[in-house]
């Protein structure tokens, strides 16, 4: 047990390991206190694709003052009384046998987010919502028990639970308008990126490789994987910044773009290129034809086009059927 604190815990537990964990793991460590995870799955950051997380375990997380619990819930917190520390009890995820009591002088619960849906009169319509969920279909109108879609009722954002992200929030509500106004409009939840605001940043659209991998195995198609260093990148050097990885997942039959994962300098930003693209539908090859400035970081995204092999060179761009998420 560390000494009492004032603005900042000397020692802070933070129960789950996924992006919001991670940030607040990065923000504690900076201003000088020690953290400890809690992880309910076998490993660190599960939600993230293996490689990246396995490399952003070695960049922000093994060289600071952060140690972890893998395979436990934490199934009591007792806040900070009189003086005393705050308690945590651990369990075993699987046979549930007792694993550790910690002791800490804080603790932040990044588990995700439950959805709050009473009193809506959903029942009236003849909703039955899902682990609290109101479900929807692709262009958001929500279903009742039948799977119909009830008239001139849609649902968009965290209560949908397709995609708890405020900017998936907001394409989903443009796609509600623009089907109001006329316009059919179903969004790609595959083309929506996202971003974890570490340093350096972590950023993915799409799969990740066991998804696609999965995914190919059910389909019958190929998988391929290209990979390219911020290292060889000039101004990630220039800005002392050459730690990173970007990895494009893609069908090297046809060219078509599965999912995009970068840990580095600006990754937050770099994404939208890959995003964009999935969402038009845009190939690899007539991506990869594309002219970046130099030097700048947006060449670690044409690398990593320009190094995927693809066989096909015909061009036109891949219509994606609406995914369920």
């Amino acid at each position: 047990m560390h000494s009492n604190w004032s603005l900042f815990p000397d020692w802070i537990a933070i129960v789950g390991s996924g992006y919001i964990g991670l940030e607040f793991s990065d923000v504690y460590t900076a201003l000088g206190s020690e953290v400890t995870f809690i992880e309910a799955l076998d490993q660190l950051m599960p939600g993230f694709d293996p490689e990246i997380g396995k490399l952003a375990q070695r960049v922000l997380i093994n060289p600071r003052k952060i140690d972890y619990h893998t395979g436990v819930f934490a199934t009591k917190i007792t806040p900070a009384k009189n003086g005393k520390p705050v308690t945590i009890e651990l369990i075993d995820a699987k046979t549930k046998e007792p694993k550790d009591i910690l002791e800490v002088d804080a603790a932040l619960i990044a588990t995700g987010r439950a959805p709050f849906t009473d009193g809506l009169g959903l029942d009236s319509v003849h909703v039955e919502r899902k682990r609290g969920f109101v479900p929807v279909d692709d262009r958001m109108r929500v279903l009742d028990f039948k799977g119909d879609p009830v008239p001139h009722l849609y649902c968009i954002g965290d209560a949908n639970g397709k995609m708890m992200l405020a900017h998936a929030a907001s394409a989903q509500g443009i796609s509600v308008v623009e089907q109001l106004t006329g316009r059919d409009h179903v969004l790609n939840h595959l083309s929506i990126p996202a971003a974890c605001f570490t340093h350096p940043e972590i950023s993915m659209v799409g799969l990740t490789e066991p998804q696609a991998r999965e995914k190919a195995e059910k389909e019958g198609f190929e998988v391929s994987v290209a990979k390219t260093s911020f290292k060889a990148n000039t101004k990630a050097l220039a800005e002392n910044e050459g730690e990173g990885l970007a990895k494009l997942i893609y069908r090297p039959d046809n060219g078509e773009i599965l999912g995009v994962h970068i840990f580095g300098l600006h990754a937050a930003d770099l994404i939208h290129e890959a995003s964009n693209a999935i969402a038009l539908g845009t190939r690899i090859q007539d991506i990869k034809l594309a002219v970046h400035a130099h030097p700048t970081l947006s060449e670690v995204i044409d690398e990593l086009f320009k190094s995927a092999k693809v066989k096909a060179h015909a061009s036109g761009p891949i219509v994606n059927e609406p995914v369920a998420v």
